[in-house]
Formats: structure tokens, C-alpha cells, sequence
């Protein structure tokens, strides 16, 4: 139970925080909202906008003359319907579908192929039921949707359209809450349920004609606006006249369209004078027209959405009206009163201090609800240059080109001559008395016995131009010449002469003698200039910079003007800026200027005026009017939290000339971008539709390491992305306070062809057959080499066994030549035995015939000379037989091969003494064993080797033996 309690409680609780941070702001009727034109020219499309929508992404979308056009707070894009048709009705679903309705067409448009395309509708109508009509209105109703024409209403619905016929023509199909009606012409109104039309009852003589708005009012009523018979009321029985005094102003400018808006404002545009605005009591909140900001008096179409901003599309143009802006204007369109100086609220008159005069109109306060229309006039007398409006003591006092004044009503009364009263305020050491800078110097003024301020004495001694005029703690006076130098004086005690004056200039540390203005802030002199705030020493009798307020202050550091708004609250001005500065919390100060950004360059420079009307509402002079500021408003809307979401729009190819590849981001499918074309562009929007600075930060994923500086640039190009997938992260801050959601881009950059995943399939496969192709090659060259190994080892076999069979072989020619060379040393020792026996016969037959000579010569007896020659002949006979020769030379052959043979066929003239003796001399044998083998002298052997030389062409230096064994 007690669980129960407290979830009971907090539920509760979160409903009435819920109820406060949901109360609506009520609509000021002082001044006249800010109106943001967009003119044609911005947009780029047709004059007249029929039509308004907004999707749940925030994108708007415009019925134009040249077709649809959307915006997203930053771009402005058009798409024309398939024949170039008017689109006189948009609408948009959840689903993310935009619903267009023109001439002779209607259909929906949604994002495909990353763009926004359209898709028609007209196809699905029953067969028999032509269509030449002009869509005027198209509503969503849940799964349903309608379109209407003046003749019929298309209901559209899970892909089919019904056709709802009427007794008679129709006028516009109306949605008040949830019902939908419509006026049939001459028939009265009736409401559509489900696909019939029921006629709605009425107890009037004639119901209202020309019902172009119909809007839900209380207790279950409907509000009706027609074209020229003004507003009606409805409770389901009779019509009766809605009593307001808006109702002469729409019968005038005839009404064209109404919507209802913050639950109970209601806002008509008319065709002649604009847009009125009233409250559920019928009173004027707002009246808008051309003068008071719109471009065209003629109202074609009318859209609220949730930020309370009044979209109007107009017959030339699109404005947007802020209905909750903290700043309402007045401007002089007209030029009445010229350049306003100075203004402020009493006794419920506006006064406008102006280069013309002084003006004034009555003022309502904003509590009263009615609409303040404005009616300034001159008051008599105060024509010339008003400078300053300044209330003291319940008295209003008027600083002029003349002199003094004071101020009662539209009457004014002088109190000084001196020229020139620019500013004006109490001495502080004696409140009794003003103190004025003016043209000519200082002039006091003095509370007479019945409290008014009376003229008392000009301050002699000092006679410069007095723009700025400030009093420090010790009684001193600062003043700020209107153009050069900065002056310090000390009064006399009566305040009527300077005893003391100290002009200071850049040796003293000013940065410049011009445009030194004083002013105090919180107590203290403190000194504007170009450079940055300074402040005064005392004891050194010099400036220094003021290092601990430009170092806070930004840019508004070198502001000019100091006004003092509420305690510890400042207004600062520089350059046609302003900004709030709050001191309230020690040691940390606070600038706010974004929201006055509207008014940027539109004050009279050097003479900005704010002058404060309650505590948190501020009259702010422009150049030709007012504005008023109310402060509350402007920090409930800074405490809100919820900010859209950045919409990524156009993805464009920026490698050459720019060419969109997505118009809705990825729009939920993968974004692709060739390498090739790997420069880009990603543009971003924050659907935002409120005056405020709006600053981006982005971070792309994969390409930088950190978070981009903050700036207003709604559009980023990146260059040479190297392929992979990417994250683009952006975020927008709004017054540099709100940061919204982060939004992502998903986008891939292909790989470049020869890496792609077709080219590494490709290349796989290449490279499997390589491999295929390889194998293949490999076992052909293995197969190969395998025959060529066994043909290696065949032939290796082969030449091992030849070689074995060599190596045998020469083992055996070894072993033969051995033999042989045995069997050769044998038988040459059997020739060289052969021949020594040859040569011993021979010599012992020589031997035996010299015997048997020297028996012969002794005359032996018994022995004749018949047995002496026998013998001799059988001696000679013996030593020349052939038959040792034969067997010599057979013998000589076979030891010594063809030797013969090469020595017959080089010398073919040989005779056979020459061969033997060649023979011997390859035997080495000496000249006394051929003597003896050859039976010749040891002289005939010479001769037979010097003719052998001869025949055989042997060079004399030549050994003839060693030739022979040579050979």
C-alpha cells in the first residue's frame, strides 16, 4: 500500500510538473510578434503557398504554385507534381508520407532511391467515375485518408478509394477535432462518418453560406468563420452570431481560413488585411497585416505547430510569426515619428523621445487581454531632437535640443535653457539635487518647497560637452566628453563651480583620448572604450585594463554603453548589440545576447535607450519605433530541453561538379559512394523554427580522432576518403545553452575496382585456377620429371653400368695391355734375343768365315779352294737368308703392331733394306748390330742412315733413332 501511495503521489506530482512546464505563455497585445519573412526570392518558387505541413521529422512542406516545396530550417527544395499542377492541399502521416492534391491529381510522395518521389493515386479510382477535378483539401484520419474536390470526397484507404458523393456542390472539407465537415452549397453543413455525409440540423431560417473555417470551441461547440458574414457558433442545433469585435474586421476584409492553436487562441487570415488572432472570449489578442510585418495582406493558408509558431502562407510569400517570442515590436512603417532616441512608460502613456519630437500614445497594460493599437501624436512644443526620458521622483524630465522639460500628460513645461540635455541623474553625496550634462557643461537642478525639479545653477569652471556624467564613492565628478577626453572635478561644497579639474589621456593609460565613456557598475567607476574596460587607481592616479571583467565579457569587452537593468543585471551595447549581463552569482558571470540577436544594428548607435517598464518586461528604442522585451518569457524558453533531432539531408558527389547522391541521408538503406568519386558534401539542418543562434558540431568516424569546433556552418566537405565504413555524428546547440540528440550518417566508400569484392571473387578465382593451373603444371612437370628421372637413372644405370663395363673393360684392356705389354716385353726380349742370336750367328759365321780366310790365306794343306768357297757360300748364305728376316719381321709386328704399315703408307718409297733398317733403329739397336744383321760395314750402315734421313725428310738435328721409336 505504501508503494502504492508513493508511485501515486509521484504520479501526480509528474502530472502537475507536466501541467506547469506545459502552460502556454499568453500572447502578448502590446507591440507585434516577430514576423520571419521568406520572400520568393528566397525560396525559389511560385508567388502563392496553398497549403501548409509538417512531418514528424519537422520538415514543412508548402502547397505552391510551382509545386511542392519543403523546408527544413535551412533549404529550401522544390519537386514539381508529374505535369507541373498547382498543389493546392499537403498533408503529411506517420508513416512518412506527404499527400499532394492539385488539378486532375493527387498522390503521396516518399523517399525512394534516396530521393523523394511521387506516387499517384488516381489509377485506384472506380472505374466510371472520371476525374477532372482539383484536390483542395487533404486530412489524415488514422488509416484513412481523404481527399476533397468540390464535387467529391476520395477516401483512401489499405490501397484502395472510395468515392463520397453529395446532393450538391461542395466548399471545403473542415477538421474540427475529430470530426470532418463540410458545407454543401445551398444544402447547409454536414459531417462526414465513416464514408456517408450526414446533414447536421439547424433550427435557423437559413444557416451562415461561405463556411471556409470550422474549429472546435467549448462545451462541445464549433466555431464558424465565414466569408463575409463574420463568426458563428454552432452547438448542434442553431447558429448564433459569436459576439466580438473581430467580426466588423472579418466582414470587411473578408475571412479565408482559421485555425485553432494552443487550446485556446484562434487565428483567421483574411484575404485583404492579413491575420487577427483572438482568445476563446472573442477578444483581439493580435492584429498582423503588411504594415505590422507580413509581405502580403492576403492569408492563402494558415499551419500552427508545436513551438506556437503561426505559419502563413501568403499570396507572395511565406512568413512565420512567433507567437512566444520574448520580443513584440512597434515600428513605424510609415515614418510618423521618425528616429526614436529614447522612450518609456508613464502614467499609462508610451513616450517616444524622437528626432522629430516628443510623441505619445495611451498604453495598455498586458494584463488587460485586448489588442493595443497604437495612435502616437506630437505633443505641442516638443518639436526638435529629443535625447533622453528619464523618471525621478515620479516626474517625467526631458532631456532636448532646447532645453529641459518636464513632463504631464501631452503638456510640457520647461525648466531649463541649457542646450542639449543628454543625460541626467541624482547627485549621490546630495539626492536633494540632479546633476545634467548637457551641450555647455554641467547644470543642477533642485527640488523646489512642492517637490518639483527647477533649474539651479550652471557649474562654473567647466564648460565642455557632458555626454556621460557619473558621481564616484568620495564625491567626485567623472565626465565623458560627447567626443574627446575624459574629465575628473571636484565641486565646491555648493556644488556651483568646479575647484579642480583633471583631464586624463594615454599617458595617464587610456588607450585612446576618444570615446572614453564612465560608467558605474555596481559601485564602481568603471571606463568603456574600444580597447576593453578600465578601471582608476586612486593612489596612482592612472588606468589599467579591468583584466577580470574583458576577460569574462567576450566580445562585449569593448562595449560602449553600460545600462543598468535590475541590481547586479547590466545591459551592454557594442557595435548595435546588446546583451544581458548578470553579476548575480559571485564569480560567475553570465552573457546572454542570442536572444536579442533580432535586433542586431537596429538601435541609433551611441544612443541606445532600454529603459525598464516592471521587473521583468523592458522598453528597447529602435530606429524607427520600440520593442518590448519580457524577460520571463525569454528564460522559460531557454529551460526547455527537448531540441529536435539534426535531419542529414543532401549527400552530394563533390569530386567535380556537385551532384546529389542521397537527398534524405542514407533514408534507411546503405549509402554506398564509389572510390572514384570519394569527395563529399553532407549538408544538416536543425528543424528548429525559432530566432536563435544555432551553432553544429560534427564528427565523422574513421576519417578524424575528435569532436569539430562548434559553428553555424550547416554543410561539411570531405576530400580523398579512403575506402571503409564511416559514422558522420552531428549535433546542433541552441543560444549555446540546449545541446539536442546526436544524429548518424552510416555511409560506406566502396574499395576502388581492383579491390572490390568482385575483383577479389575475381582475383580468388584467378587465383584458384592459378592454382588449378599450378597443380596441373606441377603434376605435369612432376609426371615429367619423373621420366626424365627415370630416364636420368636409366641413362645414369646405363652410364654406371657403362662405366662399369668401361671401367671392366679398361680393368680388362689394363689387364690385356698388361698381357700384352708382357707378352711385347717378351717377345721383343725373344726379337731382341731373336736378333742377338741373328746377330751372334752372323758374327760367329763372320767370324768363322775369317777363320776359314786366314786357313785359305795359310795355304792349309788338304783343304782346297772348291771346299773354301763351298764353305764361304754357305757362310754368305747363312748370313742373307730371308728366313731370319721373315721371322725378325713377323716377330717385329707383332710386338710392335702396324709399324710397317704407317711407315709404308707415308713413305711408299721405301724398299725393304730401308725398312729393316728402320726396324733396328725402332729397336734402338747400334750401328755394329745393324752392321752385322744388315752384313754390311759399319760405313755402309752410315750411308744407309744418311740416304734413310734423306728419303724420310728428317731435319739434321733430329735423332734418327728416337724418331723411329716415336713414331
Amino acid at each position: 500500500m505504501i508503494i502504492r501511495l508513493i508511485f501515486t503521489l509521484l504520479f501526480f506530482f509528474g502530472l502537475c510538473l507536466n501541467g506547469i512546464e506545459t502552460k502556454a505563455d499568453p500572447i502578448k497585445s502590446t507591440g507585434i510578434p516577430y514576423v520571419q519573412n521568406f520572400p520568393k526570392s528566397l525560396y525559389q518558387s511560385g508567388n502563392q503557398n496553398w497549403s501548409v505541413a509538417k512531418d514528424k521529422q519537422g520538415i514543412l512542406y508548402f502547397g505552391n504554385t510551382q509545386g511542392l516545396l519543403t523546408y527544413d530550417g535551412k533549404y529550401w527544395n522544390q519537386y514539381a507534381m508529374p505535369d507541373k499542377q498547382i498543389v493546392r492541399s499537403v498533408a503529411a502521416d506517420e508513416k512518412g508520407r506527404i499527400y499532394t492534391g492539385a488539378f486532375g491529381e493527387f498522390g503521396y510522395w516518399s523517399v525512394k532511391n534516396k530521393k523523394l518521389t511521387y506516387s499517384s493515386l488516381t489509377s485506384l479510382i472506380p472505374k466510371g467515375h472520371p476525374f477532372t477535378d482539383e484536390i483542395w483539401k487533404i486530412y489524415v484520419d488514422g488509416e484513412r485518408v481523404l481527399f476533397q474536390s468540390f464535387s467529391t470526397i476520395y477516401s483512401y484507404s489499405k490501397g484502395k478509394i472510395t468515392i463520397i458523393k453529395a446532393p450538391g456542390s461542395f466548399l471545403f472539407l473542415q477538421k474540427a477535432g475529430n470530426r470532418f465537415l463540410i458545407e454543401v452549397l445551398k444544402k447547409g453543413l454536414y459531417e462526414l462518418k465513416g464514408n456517408q455525409l450526414t446533414a447536421l440540423p439547424h433550427s435557423n431560417p437559413k444557416s451562415p453560406d461561405n463556411m471556409l473555417s470550422i474549429l472546435p470551441y467549448k462545451d462541445g461547440k464549433l466555431l464558424i468563420g465565414t466569408s463575409k458574414e463574420g463568426l458563428f457558433l454552432y452547438d448542434g442545433q442553431s447558429y448564433v452570431p459569436f459576439q466580438t469585435e473581430a467580426n466588423s474586421f472579418l466582414r470587411t476584409f473578408q475571412l479565408n481560413n482559421g485555425i485553432l492553436f494552443d487550446g485556446s487562441y484562434y487565428a483567421f487570415g483574411t484575404i485583404l488585411n492579413g491575420l487577427i488572432i483572438l482568445d476563446d472570449q472573442g477578444k483581439i489578442v493580435q492584429r498582423i497585416n503588411k504594415s505590422g510585418g507580413l509581405q502580403n495582406n492576403t492569408v492563402l493558408s494558415l499551419f500552427s505547430d508545436n513551438d506556437k509558431n503561426l505559419w502563413t502562407g501568403l499570396d507572395n510569400g511565406i512568413d512565420r510569426v512567433e507567437l512566444n517570442s520574448p520580443l513584440y515590436f512597434y515600428l513605424d512603417k510609415a515614418g510618423q515619428f521618425g528616429t526614436v532616441y529614447s522612450s518609456i512608460i508613464y502614467q499609462n502613456n508610451i513616450y517616444l523621445g524622437t528626432n522629430q519630437g516628443l510623441f505619445y500614445s495611451p498604453w495598455k497594460s498586458n494584463n488587460t487581454g485586448s489588442f493595443n493599437a497604437f495612435d502616437f501624436k506630437l505633443i505641442p512644443g516638443s518639436q526638435g531632437q529629443v535625447w533622453d526620458l528619464s523618471l525621478i521622483d515620479g516626474q517625467l524630465i526631458c532631456g532636448h535640443n532646447e532645453g529641459t522639460f518636464t513632463i504631464r500628460g501631452n503638456q510640457l513645461e520647461k525648466i531649463s535653457g541649457a542646450s542639449g540635455g543628454w543625460t541626467i541623474k541624482k547627485l549621490k553625496s546630495d539626492p536633494g539635487y540632479l546633476i545634467q550634462g548637457t551641450y555647455t557643461g554641467l547644470v543642477l537642478f533642485k527640488q523646489d518647497p512642492a517637490g518639483q525639479w527647477k533649474y539651479y545653477s550652471h557649474i562654473a569652471g567647466f564648460a565642455e560637452p557632458s555626454r556621460y556624467v557619473e558621481q564616484d564613492l568620495k564625491g567626485n565628478i567623472w565626465v565623458s566628453n560627447a567626443y574627446r577626453g575624459l574629465y575628473k572635478l571636484t565641486l565646491s561644497p555648493d556644488y556651483k563651480k568646479v575647484i579642480k579639474k583633471r583631464e586624463y589621456s594615454q599617458k595617464d593609460g587610456l588607450p585612446s583620448e576618444f570615446n572614453i565613456n564612465v560608467f558605474n557598475l555596481d559601485n564602481r567607476m568603471v571606463f568603456a572604450s574600444a580597447s576593453g574596460f578600465r578601471r582608476y587607481d586612486e593612489i596612482s592616479d592612472r588606468f589599467s585594463p579591468y583584466q577580470e571583467l574583458n576577460n569574462n565579457m567576450g566580445s562585449f569587452a569593448s562595449s560602449h554603453k553600460i545600462i543598468p537593468a535590475t541590481p547586479q543585471k547590466y545591459w551592454m551595447v557594442k557595435d548595435g548589440r546588446m546583451a544581458m549581463v548578470d553579476f548575480t552569482i559571485p564569480g560567475k558571470l553570465q552573457i546572454d545576447s542570442n536572444r536579442f540577436s533580432l535586433l542586431d544594428g537596429r538601435m541609433v548607435q551611441y544612443y541606445e535607450n532600454i529603459s525598464q517598464i516592471s521587473s521583468d518586461v523592458y522598453l528597447v528604442s529602435v530606429d524607427d519605433g520600440f520593442v518590448i522585451y519580457d524577460a520571463a518569457t525569454g528564460n522559460r524558453q531557454n529551460e526547455k530541453s527537448q531540441l529536435p533531432k539534426v535531419l542529414i539531408r543532401h549527400v552530394e558527389d563533390a569530386s567535380d561538379v556537385y551532384r546529389i547522391i542521397s537527398e534524405y541521408g542514407n533514408s534507411g538503406s546503405t549509402l554506398e559512394i564509389p572510390y572514384n568519386r570519394n569527395n563529399i558534401r553532407i549538408s544538416y539542418a536543425l528543424p528548429y523554427y525559432r530566432q536563435a543562434k544555432i551553432s553544429f558540431q560534427y564528427y565523422l568516424e574513421g576519417y578524424s580522432s575528435q569532436w569539430s569546433d562548434w559553428n553555424s556552418a550547416t554543410q561539411k566537405d570531405f576530400t580523398n576518403l579512403t575506402k571503409g565504413k564511416y559514422r558522420f555524428l552531428v549535433r546542433a546547440k541552441i543560444n549555446d545553452q540546449q545541446i539536442s540528440q546526436v544524429s548518424v550518417l552510416e555511409f560506406t566508400v566502396l574499395p576502388p575496382f581492383y579491390a572490390s569484392n568482385w575483383a577479389l571473387a575475381l582475383y580468388f578465382l584467378l587465383m584458384v585456377a592459378l592454382l588449378f593451373m599450378a597443380k596441373k603444371q606441377y603434376e605435369a612437370k612432376l609426371l615429367e620429371d619423373r621420366k626424365k628421372m627415370r630416364v636420368k637413372l636409366e641413362l645414369e644405370k646405363d652410364e654406371f653400368l657403362q662405366a662399369e663395363a668401361e671401367a671392366t673393360e679398361r680393368e680388362i684392356i689394363k689387364i690385356r695391355t698388361e698381357k700384352l705389354q708382357a707378352e711385347l716385353e717378351s717377345k721383343n726380349r725373344e726379337l731382341a734375343s731373336s736378333a742377338m742370336s741373328l746377330v751372334y750367328k752372323n758374327e760367329l759365321l763372320q767370324k768363322l768365315g775369317t777363320e776359314i780366310e786366314k786357313l785359305r790365306n795359310e795355304k792349309v794343306p788338304k783343304t782346297s779352294d772348291d771346299q773354301f768357297r763351298k764353305i764361304q757360300k754357305v757362310i754368305d748364305e747363312g748370313m742373307n737368308d730371308e728366313r731370319d728376316w721373315n721371322l725378325f719381321e713377323t716377330s717385329f709386328n707383332e710386338a710392335h703392331g702396324s709399324f710397317f704399315k704407317k711407315l709404308k703408307a707415308s713413305h711408299p718409297d721405301l724398299v725393304p733394306n730401308d725398312l729393316k733398317l728402320c726396324a733396328y733403329l725402332h729397336m734402338n739397336m747400334s750401328s755394329k748390330e745393324m752392321s752385322s744383321l744388315l752384313n754390311i760395314s759399319l760405313r755402309g750402315v752410315e750411308i744407309r742412315r744418311y740416304r734413310l734421313r734423306k728419303k724420310l725428310n728428317i731435319p739434321h738435328d733430329k735423332n734418327l733413332a728416337e724418331f723411329f721409336m716415336e713414331l
